[in-house]
């Protein structure tokens, strides 16, 4: 029940990249074709935040998802698109430099 309250405060546990990686986590960079070309994660998927809408039926609703950008912002508007159309297990990474060195 604790758990619960720290949840609704807004005091989620940390998520641990590295394992959601393991468990084959797919990271969907929303950031433009030109940003992802200039520097990216390694495997990382890139699918523009104005295009998303579009693309996502090309991912599976089994995988985790990780959702990153330049800073943050944009991913967490992709984490709800993926959200409000089913996708169960989607994580907003933040920026993508931060959260490769999370990762690796």
């Amino acid at each position: 029940m604790f758990q619960k309250l720290k949840i609704l405060l807004g005091f989620a546990p940390e998520v641990v990249y590295a394992d959601l990686m393991k468990e084959g986590a797919v990271i969907v960079d929303v950031r433009s074709k030109d940003e992802f070309r200039g520097g990216h994660i390694k495997g990382s998927v890139n699918m523009p935040l104005p295009q998303l809408q579009n693309m996502v039926s090309t991912l599976s609703k089994e995988k985790v998802i990780i959702t990153c950008c330049a800073s943050g912002m944009r991913s967490a508007s992709a984490k709800s698109i993926l959200k409000s159309n089913g996708y169960a297990r989607v994580y907003n990474g933040g920026g993508w430099m931060r959260l490769k060195n999370k990762i690796e």
